[in-house]
């Protein structure tokens, strides 16, 4: 019952995930569009005046709103891992229950050798049977599904947007690089050791997952990929 309430939550959480996710691609889009003031850009001119081609209010508005929604998206990306570790821990209890009940059910066991109390353990043929949570497949699912980090800078005709990446792409698995720790330098040390081939990558775009292939290489902008990656 415990597993079932978690797991409701959980895709509950996910979708709240995706629907900040959209909100925040709308926020970067509108900022980063031709002319706009990015991410981080000035909001003075090369004379220290206000800038008089956007509408500053609106960008000071959208960035902080944008700050919001990437704390509340790593708020709801911690519970989201926190409850990924209680489905699996209550799926291996639910495992490792039938082997249990099999060697209590044979307190003589150890006293007798020739006590059948292996052919109680299901073998692998009979893996089928043995009692398991249907939904998994969707806790695994879930897991895999969760990114590290955002392209939240991304410049034209640059290998990254030639080979199909996005601003606000997040990244779920970078070649060997999927999560843990010092993933900026494990992604640059990934696309260095890589240079010239096409490194797998999976993606979420728009709350749904992508796979695709980059190919970090020289360019005539900074870097191999000509992108920058923000972790989440």
């Amino acid at each position: 019952m415990v597993a079932t309430n978690v797991k409701s939550e959980t895709m509950a959480l996910m979708d709240k995930r995706s629907a900040l996710e959209a909100e925040m691609n709308a926020i970067i889009d509108r900022l980063c569009q031709p002319g706009g003031p990015g991410l981080s850009g000035n909001l003075v001119d090369s004379e220290g005046f206000p800038r008089s081609d956007i509408d500053i209010p609106v960008v000071r508005a959208e960035r902080h709103r944008l700050s919001e929604l990437r704390n509340d998206h790593k708020v709801t990306t911690e519970k989201i891992d926190q409850n990924i570790q209680i489905l699996h821990s209550s799926r291996l209890a639910s495992r490792s229950s039938p082997l249990k009940e099999s060697v209590q059910g044979n307190p003589e066991g150890s006293n007798n050798q020739n006590s059948p109390v292996v052919s109680d353990v299901p073998s692998a043929s009979s893996h089928n049977v043995v009692p398991r949570d249907s939904s998994s497949d969707m806790d695994v699912d879930v897991m895999a599904s969760i990114p590290f980090a955002m392209v939240d800078e991304i410049a034209d005709a640059s290998p990254a947007a030639e080979d199909g990446l996005q601003l606000g792409d997040q990244i779920v698995k970078f070649g060997n690089v999927e999560a843990g720790e010092n993933l900026l330098q494990r992604l640059a040390s990934e696309a260095q050791t890589n240079q010239g081939c096409a490194i797998p990558v999976v993606i979420m775009r728009q709350g749904a997952p992508i796979n695709l292939t980059v190919t970090p290489r020289t360019w005539q902008g900074r870097g191999l990929l000509g992108c920058h990656f923000r972790i989440l």
